[in-house]
């Protein structure tokens, strides 16, 4: 089964509109996604993560990776994840580089279980729970009480958990008196404070029953900085999202920087560092969560992880919807809960009408590097 062709198409497709409105909206509304075709016929699909710099994601799939790719044979997918980590070793590490790393990595596993015809989990070892229950992962509003209407939102449609991404303590308030103790909530503050302000913020904190506190300080790679916070408070703490590779993860750990490790399939290098980093968690008796706030085969590719990982309390999923579904079969929350996709791979092939309606605008039209 040999590589033909590899090559990144960035879009831009909305989220639907939704009230009361988020300054955040706008930012989501880009996605990237990875095209892998092989001489057999087979199309591997995968997601890099968007925010920020998308077309520089794509830059470094089309350039770097795909001539790495192209003519290998798709089967050998550890080998060929090790020669795209070595070959980014000076620049690609962290952050850009390993954003386009998990995009391909993952369009990987999809060829993998499309060429067996099982779905990933299968290819994961099978299913440890056959539905993971689900977190509503918000966006950032204004004020506190467009918190509390949205978290009451959630709870009618369902969901018994909900994730807050604001830095005040009036809107965490809001939410818990508009969710009662039966609803855990979590609170996500992406790398605000410095140690002092984080700790005299988490105690004002703990009243509320927070699940976790998540990424309290800046920078999030300060693990010493985390592990004082974490010894300060009684709210668990929980990082890992910015983290690439497992040994992002290892020393996040090793300082003891987190009760909760967070590693997101889209940054972290793809579903093999994933199961690496479970492993290393579990190891260490802190739990392992994933992070997946996005639509597409990365959502799809953190379910079916969730599913087959022992120990995985939730799975996250991302604000409202698209304008239009990226996915040709979306992955819908029913209940609280989100099965994974018996299909073959990932089950995450996109709606080829979207990819035509949605274009990132200003993106040039992107080679394929076909055979």
């Amino acid at each position: 089964m040999k590589i033909t062709g590899v090559g990144a198409i960035p879009l831009a497709i909305p989220l639907a509109p939704s009230t009361p409105e988020s300054s955040w909206a706008a930012g989501i509304g880009k996605q990237i996604l990875v095209r892998m075709t092989t001489d057999d016929g087979l199309i591997g699909w995968g997601e890099c993560f968007a925010y920020g710099a998308p077309l520089a994601v794509c830059n470094v799939v089309d350039d770097a990776l795909a001539p790495l790719l192209v003519g290998q044979d798709a089967i050998d997918l550890e080998r060929l994840t090790q020669v795209m980590h070595r070959a980014l070793m000076i620049w690609g590490r962290r952050g850009l580089g390993m954003c386009a790393v998990s995009g391909v990595e993952l369009a990987l596993w999809d060829l993998a279980g499309k060429a067996q015809r099982v779905p990933v989990h299968r290819l994961l070892g099978g299913l440890n729970q056959p539905r993971v229950r689900a977190y509503a992962s918000l966006l950032r509003y204004d004020t506190a009480s467009d918190v509390g209407r949205v978290c009451q939102a959630m709870v009618g449609q369902g969901y018994t958990a909900i994730k807050l991404h604001q830095i005040d303590v009036e809107s965490v308030a809001v939410a818990r008196d508009a969710v009662g103790d039966g609803v855990d909530l979590m609170l996500d503050t992406n790398c605000p404070w410095p140690v002092e302000e984080a700790i005299r913020i988490g105690r004002l904190l703990e009243p509320y029953n927070l699940r976790w506190l998540e990424e309290p300080v800046w920078p999030p790679e300060d693990y010493a900085s985390l592990a004082q916070v974490r010894r300060a408070l009684r709210i668990p703490i929980a990082s890992g999202e910015n983290d690439a590779t497992v040994f992002g993860a290892r020393e996040l750990i090793a300082a003891g920087g987190a009760d909760i490790v967070q590693p997101s399939v889209t940054k972290v290098g793809g579903l093999g560092e994933m199961r690496k980093i479970a492993t290393l968690a579990a190891a260490a008796n802190i739990t392992f969560q994933p992070h997946s706030y996005y639509f597409g085969p990365g959502l799809a590719a953190t379910v079916h992880l969730c599913a087959a990982t022992p120990g995985v309390p939730y799975i996250e999923m991302p604000p409202g919807a698209l304008q239009a579904p990226l996915l040709a079969e979306p992955i819908r929350c029913d209940r609280g809960f989100v099965p994974p996709s018996q299909a073959p791979g990932l089950g995450a092939d996109p709606d080829p009408e979207v990819l035509r309606r949605f274009p990132l605008s200003g993106a040039a039209v992107r080679p394929f590097y076909l055979t």
